[in-house]
């Protein structure tokens, strides 16, 4: 079945696909990459073949299943629109998604490119979410553009794991950003600056702000856990969704 996560922006995870590989710097130390392969170490199904890219259709139904009003991050353990994900497995995800007319689905991806292609003969499911990661500039950046040509109800940016100053961003038409630090042994820090900088600009803007984490580096810049570094920025959390914000 579908799981709960502990995602603070999201309440599920559904996973009709698992597996990814890697296309930029946020990808260095993917959490689902270690995830994977803790799983198929201790025989989990679905897992047999670690990280690499597998298709579910066995998942595809468990939305409909639910009948309790959920949000769901589709894919938490892989990218909907990897290369090797066909489009007609694509279709079918969002015929699900438009049929689990109760639930509201995240889709996350690094794949703008092929995101912006796949929609310009199709139209996004109204309870569909869709986001590109933004990681730093050079690869992460370029892909708001992409995202911007979708006509979705709801476009969302995960700034997470947030490498660099993002400088002055077009947030124009973008609903939601998400910030976070990078978690695990191997994190890379994130300056307080670059977040506040990012904060700004969605008060400007008027798009929703989610400060996630601080993960592995505080905002002094000491090394700690992910739990002991918390989620305060400026003395208090930061929970902004959307649908709050939207006129």
């Amino acid at each position: 079945m579908s799981t709960q996560t502990s995602i603070e922006w999201t309440e599920m995870t559904w996973n009709p696909i698992v597996g990814c590989t890697k296309v930029s710097p946020g990808c260095k130390h993917c959490y689902a990459e270690n995830m994977a392969h803790r799983l198929q170490a201790m025989g989990t199904p679905g897992y047999e073949n670690g990280f690499k890219l597998s298709l579910r259709p066995e998942k595809l139904r468990e939305p409909l299943l639910r009948k309790k009003p959920t949000i769901y991050f589709v894919n938490s353990m892989s990218d909907l629109f990897h290369e090797k994900v066909p489009d007609h497995y694509i279709d079918q995800v969002f015929d699900v998604i438009r049929d689990a007319t109760q639930h509201t689905f995240q889709i996350l991806t690094k794949r703008a490119e092929r995101l912006a292609d796949y929609f310009t003969k199709r139209t996004p499911p109204t309870n569909a979410w869709l986001g590109v990661s933004v990681e730093d500039k050079a690869y992460g950046v370029p892909r708001i553009d992409c995202l911007r040509k979708v006509n979705a109800t709801i476009r969302f940016l995960s700034a997470e794991p947030l490498l660099e100053d993002l400088g002055e961003i077009d947030l124009t038409d973008i609903h939601w950003v998400i910030v976070g630090g990078e978690s695990g042994n191997k994190a890379r820090p994130m300056q307080q600056e670059w977040v506040d900088n990012i904060h700004r600009q969605c008060d400007e803007y008027g798009s929703a702000f989610f400060f996630k984490q601080w993960g592995g580096w505080g905002a002094d810049g000491v090394k700690r856990s992910k739990k002991a570094n918390g989620r305060l920025l400026n003395g208090q959390t930061w929970d902004e969704i959307p649908l709050l914000n939207l006129a």
